[in-house]
C-alpha cells in the first residue's frame, strides 16, 4: 500500500479505480501571416465561440453546483471581453504578423503570469482561470472537440490539474473523486468540487501515472490518498463512506422544513464557514444563516497584513450573497495551528492555550482596528 498526502477540498471518502486524465496535446505554431486582418477575424470568431461556450457552462454549473459556484464562468466571460487582453493579442497579430494561435498563447500566458506573481493567494489562483479561457480560444481556433476524456467506467480522476471548464464538463455519474498534483484549495475548480460534493485532494506531489488502473481511496478527513489499500483499510473506509451517505440522505430529507421541536420550540440551525468559497454549501444545505464566519482566511491567504479595503470586499461579498440571513463574523483567530510568517509569532509548547486570537488582537491594536473598521 502507498500513502500520499495533499490538501483536502472536502471531508469525505471516495473509493474506486484511478484513471489518469490526459488532455489532448496541442502544438502551437509560430508561423507568420500576410493577411493580418483575416487572422484578427479568426481570433475574434474563436473568442466569440469561447464566450458562448462559457455561457453554456454557466448554465450547466448552476444546475450541478449552484449559482454561486457557477459565477466563475461569468468571470471567464468578462476576461474574454477584457479590452487590454484583446488588444495585446491583436497587437501580436498585426504588429508581429504572427498567427492567431501563437498570439493567443503569448498574450494569455503573459496575463496568467501576472496573476501568478501576485502576493494575494486568491489572485494567484486566477492564473488558472486565464489558462482555462486560453484553452477554450485555442480549441476553437484549432477545431478541437472537448468531449469527455474520462472513459466509460466510474473512476477517481487524476491529473496535473483540472480547469473549471473541464470539471463542469465531466460526467458526474462516472466521477468518484479527483486527485491533482497542482492546484489549490482556493481555485475555482476546488470550489466547484466542494459544491458538487466531490472528495478531492490537491497538491498531491507524490501522485504518479503508475497509479493508472490501480484501486485508490481518497480520504478527505486525513488529507491523503491510499493506493492499493490493505483489505482491513478498504473495509474500514467503505464502512465510513456508507455512514457518510446515510447521513447525507437523512439531512436531505430535512431541507426546507422548520427547525421546531415537538414542544414547539424553534431552533436556529446556522453553518460555520471558513471563507467565501463555502457560501454555495450554506445555500445548498438550507442553513438559516452563518453562526461562525472564520475571518482569518484573509490573513492566511495573504503574504502581508490585508488592507481594510481587501477585508471589506471579502466580508461584503459574503453578507450580500447570503442576505437577509444573519452572518456572525469572528475576529481574527491567528495562532496555534494557523500561523502566518509576517506576524512573526514565536512557537509555544502549548499554542492552543497561549498567545493567539484575541490576545494577539489586543496587543497589536493597529491590525485589529483595521479589521474592525472593515
Amino acid at each position: 500500500m502507498q500513502v500520499a498526502t495533499g490538501k483536502s477540498v472536502l471531508n469525505g471518502i471516495a473509493i474506486g479505480k484511478i484513471k489518469v486524465f490526459r488532455a489532448p496535446k496541442m502544438e502551437i505554431s509560430d508561423r507568420l501571416v500576410e493577411d493580418v486582418q483575416a487572422e484578427v477575424e479568426r481570433f475574434q470568431a474563436a473568442r466569440e465561440k469561447a464566450i458562448d461556450q462559457q455561457n453554456n457552462l454557466y448554465e450547466k454549473a448552476k444546475k450541478t453546483a449552484g449559482e454561486e459556484s457557477a459565477e466563475i464562468f461569468s468571470v471567464h466571460v468578462m476576461m474574454l471581453e477584457d479590452d487590454d487582453l484583446i488588444e495585446a493579442t491583436e497587437e501580436i497579430i498585426t504588429g508581429q504578423k504572427h498567427c492567431a494561435e501563437y498570439a493567443v498563447k503569448e498574450a494569455f500566458d503573459n496575463q496568467a503570469q501576472v496573476f501568478a506573481a501576485m502576493e494575494d493567494a486568491y489572485f494567484q489562483a486566477r492564473s488558472a482561470d486565464v489558462l482555462d479561457i486560453e484553452q477554450a480560444v485555442l480549441n476553437a481556433l484549432l477545431g478541437i472537440d472537448e468531449d469527455s476524456l474520462q472513459g466509460t467506467e466510474p473512476a477517481i480522476l487524476m491529473a496535473e490539474d483540472f480547469a473549471p471548464s473541464e470539471t463542469v464538463r465531466l460526467d458526474k455519474s462516472l466521477l468518484l473523486g479527483m486527485i491533482t498534483r497542482e492546484g489549490s484549495t482556493n481555485s475555482h475548480t476546488a470550489i466547484l468540487a466542494r459544491s458538487m460534493g466531490l472528495p478531492a485532494i490537491v497538491q498531491c506531489k507524490e501522485a504518479v501515472e503508475d497509479w493508472d488502473g490501480k484501486l485508490g481511496i481518497i480520504d478527505g478527513y486525513n488529507h491523503c490518498v491510499y493506493v492499493d489499500p490493505t483489505p482491513d483499510l478498504l473495509e474500514s473506509l467503505t464502512k465510513r463512506q456508507k455512514e457518510d451517505e446515510a447521513k447525507r440522505a437523512l439531512l436531505a430529507e430535512l431541507k426546507g422544513k422548520d427547525n421546531t421541536t415537538i414542544d414547539g420550540t424553534t431552533v436556529k440551525l446556522y453553518a460555520n464557514i471558513g471563507g467565501p468559497s463555502d457560501i454555495g454549501l450554506v445555500q445548498q444545505n438550507d442553513a438559516g444563516g452563518v453562526g461562525l464566519f472564520r475571518s482569518e482566511f484573509v490573513y492566511l491567504n495573504s503574504k502581508d497584513y490585508p488592507t481594510e479595503e481587501e477585508q471589506f470586499t471579502a466580508y461584503k461579498h459574503v453578507l450580500e450573497t447570503l442576505a437577509p440571513k444573519q452572518v456572525v463574523i469572528r475576529t481574527c483567530d491567528i495562532g496555534a495551528d494557523k500561523m502566518v510568517d509576517y506576524m512573526k509569532l514565536d512557537k509555544e509548547e502549548n499554542p492552543a492555550l497561549g498567545y493567539r486570537a484575541i490576545r494577539i488582537c489586543l496587543t497589536r491594536k493597529d491590525f485589529f482596528k483595521t479589521q474592525l473598521r472593515a
